[in-house]
């Protein structure tokens, strides 16, 4: 028995896609919005503008466009993602980048490949909407660990400047213009917004919903509260950090836990996929005589209801909340 050229074909002009879509990003944009360079853009973008009206505008821009694009066909299943991932990519462009990969993968699938060509199609459009997702959503996941970690340590330089006597305002500032990207652009945003006028509990608040970030939720709470009632900010602030810290040290503690309870889940969950493809590359005709059984459709259905059920229970069983 032999395995064929085609799944490593296949797995090859999806890789292909995924370095495609993101050399396509950097050559567009540069190296100074990528995450891997931990630069203030906000910073360098003042530098090159001049005009703080300008970048605010640009930036809010930007954050705000994917969430307002949910109606956009095909990018509805992307907007939020995309938001959390602060991709400057607008909607259109995605899904233009989207058929564009789809189209090259079909070319790909059609010379490497001797398949029929709806299965070439259906192939082409899965890894062209698949490849971009899941480009957006490693960016989004990677970008959102880093706020997480980087959220303490601007709350504790908030404390500090509160102590020395500086404004909640420019508390918001100093930690714009010394922390590093992509919290430093944030709070850019914030401490523009408040310069001409804006509340701050108000844009924290509107910061958390967007990025659906728990820690920025406690602080925009803790802000707001502090406005209307009075009190210590700088002890509420630091106390606030304190179990931000502690909330982070449980929720990798229990990440690490679970971490080979959720390795098994994954594995029980994609062996029968995976066995029935390999079974379909070695003997593509073992099933033949069971699909000839007026059963075989019903059974097939019923195991396709177990593993999506066996899906969401084993994502349940280790999805703690901390």
């Amino acid at each position: 028995m032999t395995i064929g050229p085609e799944p490593i074909i296949y797995g090859l002009v999806f890789i292909g896609v995924l370095v495609l879509v993101e050399g396509l990003y950097l050559t567009v944009f540069g190296r100074s919005i990528s995450l891997n360079k931990r630069v203030n853009r906000r910073l360098e973008m003042l530098e090159k503008h001049g005009s703080r009206v300008e970048v605010m505008e640009t930036l809010r821009k930007e954050m705000q466009q994917h969430l307002k694009a949910r109606r956009v066909p095909l990018y509805s299943i992307l907007s939020v993602k995309a938001q959390k991932a602060a991709i400057a990519f607008t909607p259109q462009q995605i899904v233009m980048i989207m058929a564009v990969t789809a189209v090259l993968a079909f070319l790909g699938l059609t010379t490497g490949t001797a398949t029929t060509l709806p299965v070439r199609v259906l192939v082409s459009v899965a890894m062209g909407v698949g490849g971009v997702y899941l480009w957006i959503s490693m960016k989004a996941s990677k970008r959102m660990r880093m706020l997480e970690e980087q959220l303490p340590d601007a709350i504790e330089l908030m404390v500090r400047s509160l102590r020395v006597g500086h404004p909640f305002s420019a508390a918001i500032g100093i930690v714009a213009n010394e922390v590093s990207d992509p919290l430093a652009t944030e709070f850019g945003v914030i401490a523009d917004e408040a310069t001409y006028g804006r509340d701050i509990g108000e844009a924290l608040k509107d910061m958390a919903e967007r990025l659906e970030m728990q820690d920025l939720r406690f602080l925009a709470v803790a802000v707001t509260i502090q406005q209307q009632a009075g009190g210590n900010l700088a002890e509420i602030l630091d106390g606030l950090a304190k179990v931000i810290r502690a909330r982070f040290r449980l929720f990798r503690r229990v990440k690490a836990i679970t971490s080979e309870a959720q390795w098994s889940g994954k594995f029980l969950s994609a062996f029968p996929l995976l066995a029935l493809a390999g079974i379909q590359v070695l003997k593509p005709d073992y099933y033949d005589e069971a699909m000839a059984h007026p059963w075989f459709i019903p059974a097939a259905l019923i195991v396709g209801v177990f593993l999506v059920l066996n899906i969401i229970v084993m994502r349940a069983l280790v999805n703690i909340k901390v």
